[in-house]
């Protein structure tokens, strides 16, 4: 077999990794250029593999190693913690929907004089709207009359307007220096007219309620698009903040129950 003279340059060269018949060559191009491209076509398609390792000893970074991190729920004394802050943020806002609730059934007239009666009333004072109570002094002097002094005489026809547009059955009285206002007794008619409004005022109340209740839910579906409750978490807790909506509800219907029946007696 017949040798053939090896050149210096030749013999000082590294061998090539992989023969050119699995990689051919462009012409100019060393063996090195094809290990490189073959290198980074290869750690490309390595990047969508899970669990890689490294190719030709080239660590590789996994993409979705932070997705795993975010993806934790909350530990149960989070979800406790959370359960407190949204339950009682909505206990409380529920509190003052039943005060509202409450006040505005006082406003309700009876047979007998009650200053209350005129807690909604607002006089346009100097093109501004105040409550009648900010800007007058309110007595009972008996049971079937009141007194309204102003602290600005000149308000007096203003108070006096705002009283007959709150329409609540009574006609005040303008003496120049008070207002006196006269609480008839109830007709059969207007007491028809008055547990309507009660009914009216109670539906606004649990309406109130209800509408706390949704952004209370809507606050723990939030914290399940963040990933840091899960959707068996967010019906558990929903299911028991329906229990104390349904509280506040009661309390709602016992207090009309309440006014209705005073209305019934007079």
């Amino acid at each position: 077999m017949a040798l053939h003279a090896v050149s210096p340059a030749a013999a000082a060269s590294p061998p090539c990794a992989l023969s050119s018949a699995r990689l051919p060559q462009r012409p100019g191009c060393g063996c090195l250029s094809n290990r490189s491209s073959l290198l980074s076509s290869s750690t490309n398609f390595m990047k969508f593999q899970s669990g890689a390792v490294g190719f030709f000893g080239v660590p590789l970074v996994l993409q979705h190693s932070d997705k795993r991190a975010v993806l934790r729920h909350a530990t149960n004394e989070e979800i406790e913690e959370e359960k407190m802050i949204v339950e009682e943020q909505a206990k409380e806002k529920m509190e003052k929907a039943i005060e509202t609730v409450q006040s505005n059934f006082n406003t309700v007239r009876t047979g007998r004089a009650n200053p209350s009666m005129l807690d909604r009333i607002e006089v346009e004072y100097y093109g501004t709207p105040v409550n009648l109570k900010t800007i007058a002094q309110i007595n009972t002097p008996d049971a079937t009359s009141l007194l309204i002094q102003p602290y600005d005489k000149s308000c007096l026809k203003l108070i006096e307007k705002a009283i007959v547009a709150a329409n609540i059955g009574v006609t005040p009285s303008n003496d120049g220096e008070v207002i006196r206002v006269t609480v008839p007794p109830l007709t059969s008619d207007r007491r028809k007219e008055m547990t309507k409004n009660v009914a009216k005022l109670s539906e606004e109340g649990k309406v109130a309620i209800r509408n706390i209740r949704r952004d209370a839910i809507k606050a723990y579906d939030k914290l399940e698009k963040e990933k840091k409750l899960s959707e068996d978490n967010v019906k558990d807790l929903s299911a028991d903040l329906q229990k104390i909506t349904d509280e506040y509800m009661k309390k709602v219907e016992a207090i009309q129950k309440q006014k209705e029946q005073e209305l019934s007696k007079v």
